[in-house]
């Protein structure tokens, strides 16, 4: 009988991942029948910033993320403890401007962006509810809650959307490496971190 072949990589981070709920749970102080509204706005509370590591863990370890990582944790959770909303991770590929930063983030943000503007992609999630796909964006603690069954706002301006496959860290970066400036995007996060700081 021939041997089993070893994990993918995008498998066992998927395991790894799949063991983060009740961590979570922990970590936010919640209770251990936590519900779904509960869980998304745990994550939602997770200050906005780089982890030392882009990656779940990190943002659970260090609480802190961004849209990519705390949208990996919440995905994770959602999929251990409500499969049933089948979570998908979303990319969208956007362009912000001196403007859209200015009227979202502040004079500090706005500083870092291009005068013709960055190429960004961003990540948030999507679930089934009743019958319906209901998009969730965690990123920014400072931009309003769920009310536990409508659409939350895009935290990024209007994008070709790109729903991830199985390896979505992967298809991340083939995005970003497409369409984005990495001097230009981390000068912008750098300030977008400084000014949410001081909110």
């Amino acid at each position: 009988m021939p041997a089993a072949s070893p994990p993918t990589a995008a498998v066992r981070s998927f395991v790894t991942l799949a063991a983060m709920l009740d961590p979570l749970i922990d970590r936010a102080a919640l209770p251990a029948d936590a519900s779904l509204a509960q869980v998304v706005d745990a994550v939602h509370r997770i200050p906005f910033g780089p982890p030392s590591a882009p990656s779940a863990q990190a943002t659970l370890d260090e609480w802190r993320g961004t849209g990519t990582t705390k949208h990996e944790l919440l995905a994770a959770a959602l999929q251990r403890g409500w499969p049933q909303t089948r979570p998908t991770l979303v990319h969208r590929v956007h362009r912000c401007t001196p403007e859209h930063a200015r009227e979202r983030f502040g004079d500090e943000a706005a500083a870092a962006v291009p005068e013709d503007g960055l190429w960004d992609v961003h990540r948030y999630l999507l679930v089934e509810l009743g019958g319906e796909r209901v998009v969730l964006d965690v990123t920014y603690p400072s931009m309003p809650g769920w009310d536990g069954s409508s659409s939350m706002e895009v935290a990024a301006g209007e994008g070709t959307d790109h729903e991830a496959g199985p390896d979505p860290d992967r298809e991340l970066r083939v995005l970003e490496a497409a369409h984005c400036d990495p001097r230009s995007r981390q000068s912008f996060v750098t300030a977008l971190t400084a000014s949410l700081a001081s909110v």
